[in-house]
This record gives structure tokens, C-alpha cells and sequence, in this order.
């Protein structure tokens, strides 16, 4: 008897039940529920036969890994990188209109911390998978399962760890998929596109360090570790960075002024891409380098100069002008003042190019008719800045078609973070078609 095929039949279930899995990242200490979701991904892919291997580089911070290359597969082709991470942002409860961690089902969306970053990704991978292997249905190729803790820390008991401890589970998958990609924005009644990432900034967290002398609060002090600093975390709050357009950009912004009709300012791009909703805001801040001052300390008393003032500053660098923002940092800090690195991350890119693209491109279509698949550069970072150091291409493709209204940049990191329950559905799909193709 055959067994027919639903590919998103648990999709949204699993997102549920994924999100009830607390798996707040506070940084260096990490999350409990890291552990407790990599065994609960173990356990999903072990009811359908598919084995997993856990690393945890430190207690609870717990990485999976899984081959999965059931009969049918072609086993001459190289592996697929299917990648996800498990842990989430914190979230503070009493701002959500729900329990950011019940993955409540209302209005039509799943509800919850990790909604859209990114267990909505990890529950279709898993959907998927699950009815694959039931109805016995092979990808066209091996699939390499790699579901990570601490990414929303920079990856370093996650994904770097696995790259640089265990490369032999990575280094032969030429390409990847992942998440921030794939999602749809409406831009007219008969066009839809789907923005694949293939590029995404370069990171450079950095602490800045005015060391001055410390004396009475009451005495005139030319040499004032407050002043300098403040001095210097203003001049670059207001810096203006010059456009750098990443070729990726371009195709993004090509792609736009040909569906409204329209030509588009680099100066003024956020205003020209307004009626495409808050997207603007993430398309403007992926046309030059920035740099933003997040964090002050300096002192412990009124009457007391301190002799040490410091600021954190989230630097993000478009690929090619990474030499470009150190140099700049280092022009506005002036004489007085220092910087040192936290974390620092190379940029990311590949090209809109070849059949794993192809494959993107029909699969949309096919479940949506109206999609149009186009290349685009994030502002943020993901777990490829790890992958591309064995030399993956990353795509980002968590596909996901989304109603017109939803401000769905907010999502991210975002209070009330959600994901229609059809979009997961949808998502599923493609997703299964995209294995029978990629």
C-alpha cells in the first residue's frame, strides 16, 4: 500500500513544541534547553530511523549532527548542508501579549520567542525529514542535518567549535542552506519575491577604552576619560558612511525598480522602498558599513573622575570594505581613545548562481505561482560565517510566503514574535520539493 506523502502535516505542531523548549541564550553561560532541544531534534529524527551524534563543547550547550543518506539517494553527489540553530534571543514577558515560550496557536500564526529565529526553519527541516523517511521518499542526494547551539552569541560553542574541532562533518558539503532567505515580499497583486541571502556583512564587536587620570570631581581635569570618550562615541554615532553597494544589492534593488516602476536614490532608498514596508529599513542598513554605540561604563561616584571610561560598538562591514571601517573607526576615536576586539567575523558572500539557485527558483514557483526569486545582502550574521571558512557557499533559504501586512523585519529579535501557520505549511513544501531537486 502506498503511503501518501504530507510533508507539512507537523510542521506546525513542531514549531509549537520547539518554542516550549526555552532555549535563551544569556551569552558565555548559555541555556539549559540547548541540550534539551538537541535531544528533542535527536529524538524526532530517531522515531523515523535516522541516528544523530550530540557535541557539547561545554555543559548544555549541545550541538547535533546527523547523516542522512537513506537508500535512493545518489550517493556519488556531495552532501547538502541542511543547517539550523536552536537557541533564541531572551525574551521579557511582560511586554508580549502571550507567553513567549507556550508557542501558542492564535490568529492564524504560532506565537512564541524563536518563531521566526529560527525554529520555524527547524521545524520544516524536521517535518519534512520525518515524512520522507516514512513514505520513503530519498532526497536526490546525501543530506548533511547540523542543528547548532550559540548562535545568537556568535557561534562559539556552536558552529565555529564544529569548523574548527570537527571539519570532516562539514568540509565535504559544497553548498548550504539556512536561515534569513526565502521569505516573500509583495510588491504587486501578481509578483512576489523570494530574497535568497547570499551575502551578509562582516562583525566587529569591539569595547573602545578612554584611559585618562582619576581625581576630584570638584578640580578642573584636561585629561578626562568621560569627556574623551563621549567625544569620541559621538563622532561616530553621527558618522555618515558612504554607499558601498555589494553587487548582491544591486540585483535586490534592480529587481524592485523593475516591479514598481520606479528608480531608486541610494541616498534616499528607505523613502523609495516605503510602500514595501518595513523591509526599507533593513535594505538601508545594508548599503554602507555601520557602526553603533550600544554600551557606556565609566565610574562609581559623582564627586569621582573615573581614570577609565568604556563603550561597546556593534561594527558591521560590507564584503570587500572590511579595511575601510577599521580605518575609519580608528580616524574618529581620535588620540585618546582605543578599541578592543570581542568579536570579530568575516563577511559573507557567494553568487546568485547555478542549480542550486535553479532549483529555488522552480520549487517557489511550483507552490506559488507568482514568485520570483532574487539575491540579496544581510545586515546581520548567521552560522555561514562559520560554514564558508571550509569553503560552503550559503544561501540563505528558509522559504516562507507571507501575508502583505506583516512587518516581518520586526519579528526578528522583535516583541509578539510570530509566523503564519500557512507560511510553515508552505515553507514545508517547497522545502520538499527542493530535495527531490537540489
Amino acid at each position: 500500500m502506498t503511503v501518501q506523502s504530507k510533508p507539512d502535516a507537523e510542521v506546525v505542531q513542531l514549531c509549537s513544541e520547539l518554542i516550549r523548549i526555552d532555549t535563551s541564550n544569556y551569552g558565555p553561560e548559555g541555556s539549559a534547553g540547548e541540550r534539551l532541544a538537541a535531544e528533542y531534534v535527536a529524538e524526532k529524527l530517531a522515531e523515523v530511523g535516522i541516528e544523530s551524534e550530540l557535541f557539547e563543547p561545554a555543559p548544555t550547550r549541545t550541538n547535533l549532527v546527523a547523516h542522512w543518506e537513506p537508500e535512493g539517494c545518489d550517493p556519488s553527489l556531495p552532501p547538502l548542508l541542511i543547517h539550523g540553530h536552536t537557541d533564541v534571543v531572551p525574551a521579557q514577558a511582560a511586554d508580549w501579549q502571550v507567553d513567549p515560550f507556550a508557542g501558542e496557536i492564535k490568529d492564524g500564526c504560532v506565537w512564541g520567542r524563536g518563531a521566526v529565529d529560527m525554529k520555524d526553519f527547524d521545524a520544516m527541516v524536521l517535518s519534512v525529514v520525518r515524512d520522507r523517511q516514512r513514505t520513503g521518499r530519498a532526497p536526490r542526494r546525501p543530506i548533511r542535518l547540523i542543528f547548532t547551539a550559540d548562535e545568537e552569541a556568535g557561534s562559539g560553542v556552536g558552529a565555529h567549535w564544529l569548523v574548527e574541532n570537527r571539519p570532516d562533518l562539514i568540509a565535504d558539503c559544497p553548498e548550504a542552506i539556512g536561515e534569513v532567505g526565502g521569505f516573500s515580499l509583495t510588491v504587486r497583486d501578481d509578483l512576489r519575491l523570494y530574497l535568497v541571502q547570499v551575502a551578509e556583512k562582516g562583525m566587529a564587536w569591539l569595547t573602545l577604552i578612554a584611559d585618562g587620570t582619576a581625581g576630584h570631581g570638584s578640580m578642573r581635569n584636561p585629561d578626562n576619560a568621560v569627556s574623551a570618550l563621549a567625544g569620541a562615541v559621538a563622532r561616530i554615532g553621527a558618522h555618515e558612511w558612504p554607499h558601498r553597494i555589494h553587487p548582491a544589492q544591486q540585483s535586490f534593488l534592480d529587481a524592485v525598480e523593475d516591479a514598481l516602476g520606479i528608480q531608486i536614490n541610494a541616498d534616499s532608498v528607505e523613502e523609495s522602498l516605503a510602500r514595501l514596508g518595513t523591509v526599507a529599513r533593513m535594505v538601508g542598513a545594508t548599503m554602507s558599513n555601520t557602526a553603533n554605540p550600544t554600551m557606556l561604563n565609566a565610574g562609581y561616584k559623582v564627586n569621582v573622575i573615573p581614570g577609565r571610561a568604556t563603550a561597546g560598538l556593534d561594527g558591521r562591514f560590507i564584503p570587500g570594505y572590511e579595511q575601510e571601517f577599521f580605518d575609519t573607526i580608528k580616524e574618529l576615536l581620535g588620540d585618546k581613545v582605543r578599541y578592543e576586539t570581542v568579536t570579530r567575523q568575516d563577511a559573507g558572500e557567494t553568487e546568485f548562481s547555478g542549480a542550486l539557485v535553479e532549483a529555488m527558483q522552480t520549487c517557489l514557483s511550483a507552490e506559488d505561482p507568482h514568485a520570483k526569486a532574487v539575491p540579496y545582502l544581510m545586515s546581520g550574521g548567521t552560522d555561514g560565517k562559520a560554514w564558508q571558512k571550509l569553503g560552503v557557499r550559503c544561501f540563505g533559504f528558509a522559504p516562507l510566503q507571507l501575508p502583505a501586512e506583516l512587518d516581518f523585519v520586526a519579528m526578528f529579535h522583535g516583541v509578539d514574535e510570530r509566523v503564519p501557520t500557512d507560511s510553515l505549511q508552505f515553507g514545508a513544501r517547497v522545502l520538499d520539493r527542493f530535495l527531490d531537486q537540489a
